[in-house]
């Protein structure tokens, strides 16, 4: 019996990890200079479809408990910020679209922490931590990005809910902690106060 219940185990377990790595590759959703969503040369990569979605309150489900170290090598999580707008982008040093966006997304960090609006961003794909600490040196981004070199914590994203499609993203949370809006493409420093000013506004 054990002997033909052994291969049967080990049999599964490739299955997941094949499983789990198909929907990490899918989650992860490429970057590209392009927003047609397809892919370009030899990329593994999808870029966004400039797709930018809001949900009215009444309609919102909670955020994933993201935590762990950050790039600058402390201990951060979405939880510490209870009670503000937290603002969401995911990205990669090796991004040409997330470079693109980084200025904006420095400046209006800067402008909107006077409304209780705090910046978080995901790091992802950048498996030596120094490429991305020379990313926020280089466009002077000083909120914390948690470090997450293998998607894990882009995975905590609910399937069917306003979880990220591609590189970049950004994602805005509400004072309750609620996914209210979603941005898949790399963003102006205008469009990033129309998708974030009304949700700071609510009370």
């Amino acid at each position: 019996m054990s002997l033909t219940r052994a291969p049967r185990r080990r049999s599964l377990r490739g299955a997941s990890a094949l499983s789990g790595a198909a929907a990490l590759a899918l989650v992860l959703a490429a970057c590209s200079s392009s927003s047609s969503g397809s892919s370009t040369g030899s990329s593994n990569f999808v870029g966004g479809n400039g797709e930018i979605t809001t949900v009215k309150a009444a309609s919102r489900v909670a955020a994933p408990a993201l935590s762990g170290t950050t790039v600058a090598g402390g201990k951060d999580s979405l939880a510490a910020y209870k009670g503000k707008v937290v603002v969401i982008n995911i990205w990669g040093s090796w991004c040409a679209p997330c470079r693109a966006e980084a200025p904006n997304l420095a400046a209006v960090a800067t402008a909107e922490a006077a409304k209780g609006v705090q910046f978080l961003g995901i790091n992802t794909r950048d498996l030596d931590v120094s490429n991305a600490q020379r990313f926020d040196e280089k466009f002077k981004i000083t909120y914390p990005s948690l470090f997450d070199p293998y998607g894990k914590l882009i995975l905590k994203f609910p399937t069917g809910s306003l979880n990220p499609q591609s590189l970049p993203a950004t994602l805005v949370v509400d004072r309750q902690g609620r996914l209210a809006a979603r941005a898949l493409k790399a963003l102006t420093e205008d469009e990033l106060r129309q998708l974030v000013d009304p949700i700071a506004a609510e009370k």
